[in-house]
């Protein structure tokens, strides 16, 4: 469960000028509208405002809401607020697994107090929706920036225009910079894949969706098994085989998903075919990797690429770089070219 969230880090202020704070609860408790409740254990001062943070949304701000996607825990609209684009995610209900849903719903708000280049900024969360506009099919909504409709996904799959070595690397450099960000934060996303990175309108890529995310204590192993960690999720192409096997969560899943979203961004092909039990088999017992044996990593460019992906989805967790590591090992890459 993610800590309270400072209101004046969460909701700034050119974007939200008037605030009605309020404090949030468990996260497996809707609160009624206009209410306050109290965190378990802890009494706040509404002029306690490093404690507090914000769950109010100006519905009659909220404007000319169109559809962008959906996914597994939710769905997205383009809208306009106080006058500004921004994207807004409705997190649904799992009809079997109503818990993971609302887990979901309070992972997304792990990274809501961050700015970050690369990182997609949530502006407001809230779990109190006026009659008029709930429905009960949500748990919650929340509003971010509006990044753009394009992901990596679409661009690498979708698109007939080329991802030369000087773009992939760029979007590869942008999403180490995120990763290292997070990381620095303690916050482990659990879920980088393509269509987890937006790409702006100024061709600049931001990680999003942190439905799966988790945020670890400084200097603790959180186990993958454990009740308090039981939403970790995330796509089982990307996913690291310590996660795999019930194993201690740490930043450096992240670094393994990165290495096997950088592999699709220089191939364009999918990762594995076949099976997903058969692959997720392998990827545990055999070292199951996606293929280097490709044109794109012949020359000595595509060599020192294929070493850094080894690294990077190396069976060990301790043998991969860090995202503080890696961001150097990219831009020499870049200054190669």
């Amino acid at each position: 469960m993610p800590s309270p969230i400072p209101v004046t880090r969460l909701l700034p202020k050119d974007i939200y000028p008037s605030l009605d704070i309020g404090i949030c609860s468990s996260p497996l408790a809707k609160p009624s509208c206009g209410s306050t409740l109290q965190v378990p254990g802890q009494r706040f001062h509404r002029k306690t405002g490093t404690r507090l943070w914000s769950s109010v949304i100006h519905w009659e701000q909220l404007r000319s809401i169109e559809s962008v996607g959906s996914g597994g825990f939710g769905s997205v609209y383009k809208a306009d607020y106080f006058g500004k684009t921004v994207a807004l995610k409705k997190v649904k209900k799992q009809t079997k697994n109503r818990l993971a849903s609302r887990q979901s719903f309070w992972a997304e708000l792990n990274a809501a107090h961050l700015r970050h280049t690369h990182v997609v900024r949530i502006i407001a969360a809230t779990t109190c929706i006026p009659l008029e506009c709930e429905d009960t099919n949500n748990i919650g909504m929340i509003l971010m920036e509006y990044v753009g409709s394009r992901n990596l996904h679409q661009l690498i799959y979708e698109c007939v225009e080329p991802l030369h070595e000087d773009r992939w690397l760029r979007y590869s450099v942008h999403i180490a910079h995120g990763l290292r960000f997070l990381h620095s934060h303690d916050i482990v996303h659990l879920d980088i894949k393509p269509a987890n990175v937006l790409v702006s309108s100024e061709d600049l890529c931001k990680i999003a969706d942190f439905g799966s995310s988790l945020k670890l204590e400084r200097g603790c192993e959180v186990s993958a098994c454990s009740t308090s960690v039981s939403h970790v999720g995330g796509t089982y192409t990307h996913r690291a085989p310590e996660l795999l096997k019930g194993e201690a969560v740490s930043p450096t899943a992240d670094i393994f998903s990165f290495g096997i979203t950088m592999w699709q961004l220089i191939t364009r092909k999918q990762p594995y075919t076949g099976d997903r039990q058969h692959v997720l088999y392998a990827v545990v017992a055999h070292n199951l990797r996606p293929c280097v044996q490709q044109p794109e990593f012949v020359s000595e460019q595509g060599q020192s690429s294929r070493s850094l992906l080894e690294r990077c989805w190396s069976r060990e967790a301790s043998c991969r770089p860090t995202a503080q590591e890696l961001v150097p090992s990219l831009e020499q890459l870049r200054s190669s070219l």
